[in-house]
């Protein structure tokens, strides 16, 4: 019998990535010491109070049972009181506050709560790619936009938004950004609410980043801005600040309409996150300011670091000032050396160098040319990564 997948699958795109990850899993098992900057997956340990609440609460028969699909209530409620503490944002726990299973689940779930074929997200390029991905498996479309974090940006969706027809229902945005690292400042996102107000388009912004921020800069929430839960909600999570990516808890807050089709649709596919880890996830938020300050200080070491040693490299890199990301423009001359794409390139230093990397062109046109190196190992291996990459291309002395 032949299988015939459903036209939202065969709309999805290859994914590289997949097999970027087959080809690191590959040389590993064959002996290889590959160094995987491909992944913003933290490799440092969560908060110790964190790790002690969880064990406690695993202990207790009662956190086996289901929970509650958009998370229990002083889960939500600390969220909403950790929003008043950091960016004076005002939420009700119970209707503008929902737990979700990491961002990325929230995101994909409300994707699929508001939107359906017929429909259009505008969305930036390079993008990270679920930013694409739910609106497809949505059964929406999107249209992109050039990325940037200015008026000129702004003015690009202003244009989208009065010339396109059927009029785009959602624009995604996402500071700090993933994977190119551009940050915005508050007067920015009431730009966004004012081209919301005017064009009746609802914002979704992910802000995985927020907390993870170095040399002073404090990333703004688009909530934040004046009359934006009017329009839409943001996504956080957990994963990066407190170095809890596979307990898998993230959040949507804002405007409430969108937070109940969110939890209605939740209701539907899920029975919720593990009691222990939403017990835990509480005292992360209580108690976890110091961590997240740590874990950005090592971030912010970590980048001086690859940053000073891909510029010897001849490449061309924005220091970043968030995100646990460096976004690097790969020199014409050794692209050319793997038929000009970033894709090859990446592949081919997984082999040759024991390097992992994340290709630009993963994200969009509008990648192709640069790599995304996640700052997720320690100081050693990051000054290992650079020599190995120097051995390969036959750069001049890379000296860190």
């Amino acid at each position: 019998m032949k299988i015939e997948v459903a036209n939202r699958i065969e709309r999805l795109p290859p994914y590289v990535l997949g097999r970027l990850k087959q080809m690191i899993y590959d040389r590993r098992r064959a002996g290889a010491d590959v160094i995987d900057l491909n992944m913003g997956n933290p490799t440092d340990a969560p908060p110790d109070a964190v790790v002690d609440k969880l064990r406690d609460a695993v202990l207790d028969p009662r956190n086996s049972r289901y929970s509650v699909s958009k998370g229990v209530n002083n889960l939500r409620r600390d969220m909403a009181l950790k929003y008043k503490r950091n960016w004076g944002v005002e939420l009700d726990p119970e209707t503008e506050v929902v737990a979700t299973i990491g961002s990325k689940e929230g995101f994909s779930h409300m994707c699929l709560a508001l939107m359906g074929p017929g429909d259009i997200a505008v969305v930036a390029d390079p993008a990270f790619q679920i930013h694409t991905y739910a609106v497809v498996l949505a059964g929406a479309s999107t249209v992109s936009v050039p990325l940037g974090n200015d008026d000129a940006f702004l003015a690009r969706i202003d244009h989208v938004l009065d010339t396109l027809t059927p009029r785009p229902k959602v624009v995604v945005l996402n500071y700090p950004h993933n994977p190119t690292t551009l940050t915005v400042d508050p007067d920015f996102f009431d730009k966004v609410v004012t081209i919301a107000r005017r064009h009746e388009v609802m914002i979704l912004h992910d802000f995985a980043y927020g907390e993870t921020c170095f040399d002073g800069y404090k990333a703004p929430s688009y909530l934040q801005a004046d009359g934006a839960k009017e329009f839409g909600v943001e996504f956080s999570t957990l994963s990066k600040p407190y170095n809890m990516a596979g307990w898998r808890i993230g959040f949507c807050c804002g405007n409430a309409a969108m937070c109940n089709a969110l939890a209605t649709i939740k209701g539907y596919y899920d029975y919720g996150i593990f009691q222990a880890v939403q017990i835990a996830a509480i005292i992360a938020m209580r108690e976890g300011d110091k961590h997240i300050e740590a874990q950005a200080k090592k971030y912010g070491e970590r980048r001086d670091i690859l940053v000073k040693g891909l510029e010897k490299l001849g490449w061309q890199v924005d220091n970043p000032r968030a995100t646990m990301f460096v976004w690097v423009k790969v020199s014409a001359e050794h692209l050319a050396r793997y038929n000009g794409s970033s894709n090859d390139f990446c592949l081919a230093m997984v082999e040759e160098a024991e390097v992992a990397m994340t290709p630009g062109a993963a994200f969009g046109a509008g990648g192709e040319g640069y790599v995304r190196m996640a700052l997720v190992e320690n100081e050693q291996r990051i000054r290992q990564a650079l020599r190995n990459l120097e051995r390969v291309l036959k750069s001049p002395a890379v000296v860190v």
